[in-house]
């Protein structure tokens, strides 16, 4: 299993972060100190470390610093917002720059994409008998392959690899299609439609009236 450590002084924000990563079915561990952070990372037994910048002992600059020879993957999850801060960041190493407050299925996404640069990623995506290859772009379920379209295999992945979370129609066009619809959110209903019918399902992909869509979770009832 991926394991990330997330390196953040504020306790409540921490364990924010760590219930995140349950959801997305990854282990953490958390760590409040730079220093400490640097013991860690050196253990090489993480494959990501979710890094604050502001932290005592050592700040999350030096901190990359310190365990870039590791080649370990580091995202900053900060609240300074200066382009010249998230322009160090990256120069130093890092891989993405997140500010704070961000959403669950945002860092979820990122993650996944950093991951999978690294060839940490998972390949595999497996929800009850319906399995997803993301390198060969296949569905299969049971013993059968699955037709599915482009942005219909796009947005079964999405509500796989955020399961239990209330989608919004807006928030499924923003990171599905890569733009806003204006007033428009037919586009997500027939793609939802069309997921449902091909892959069975319609009592699994349910309906959030006003709102959008979630998929339960495996073994939810």
């Amino acid at each position: 299993m991926i394991r990330i450590l997330i390196v953040e002084d504020d306790e409540n924000i921490a364990k924010m972060i760590a219930a995140t990563l349950t959801m997305g079915g990854y282990q953490s561990d958390i760590c409040d100190n730079g220093m400490d952070a640097v013991k860690h990372l050196d253990s090489g037994e993480y494959d990501l470390a979710l890094l604050d910048i502001m932290l005592p002992g050592m700040d999350g600059f030096s901190v990359l610093q310190q365990v870039s020879a590791r080649q370990t993957p580091v995202i900053f999850l900060t609240a300074m917002q200066d382009v010249s801060d998230k322009v160090k960041g990256l120069r130093l190493g890092a891989e993405d720059y997140m500010i704070k407050p961000f959403e669950a299925v945002e860092l979820l996404a990122r993650i996944e994409v950093v991951l999978r640069r690294s060839n940490k990623g998972k390949k595999e995506l497996v929800y009850e008998d319906l399995v997803v290859n993301l390198d060969a772009h296949t569905v299969k379920k049971g013993d059968r392959f699955l037709s599915l379209t482009p942005k219909e295999f796009d947005v079964l992945v999405f509500f796989l690899q955020n399961p239990d979370i209330a989608l919004t129609r807006e928030r499924l066009l923003s990171s599905i299609w890569g733009y806003e619809f204006e007033g428009e959110s037919r586009t997500v209903d027939i793609h939802v439609q069309q997921v449902r019918r091909k892959t069975g399902l319609q009592n699994r992909l349910i309906t959030i009236p006003k709102l959008g869509y979630r998929l339960e979770s495996q073994g939810r009832r």
